[in-house]
């Protein structure tokens, strides 16, 4: 299965990369296949590439639904008996 994850670009940077921050990490991308990206963008990150933008309210909700997720995969601090 393949997973493309939206990412908000935070920094341009010389040779079609850019930094971004996905859930509080930054890391370089390449935005080469996607004409006209700014600071501030929302794109679509796959295998460090930037294969697409999206629109910032469905990258919120995507990244909401990651989230939502996450959590359900977290198991349960059970209660200590008493």
């Amino acid at each position: 299965m393949c997973l493309a994850i939206p990412a908000l670009v935070v920094e341009l940077l010389p040779h079609d990369q850019a930094v971004v921050n996905l859930g509080g990490i930054r890391k370089a991308i390449s935005v080469a296949l996607v004409e006209g990206v700014q600071v501030g963008d929302y794109v679509v990150v796959h295998v460090g590439h930037a294969i697409g933008t999206i629109d910032p309210e469905e990258a919120q909700r995507t990244l909401a639904l990651f989230a939502e997720m996450t959590a359900m995969d977290t198991p349960a601090v059970a209660p200590e008996a008493a």
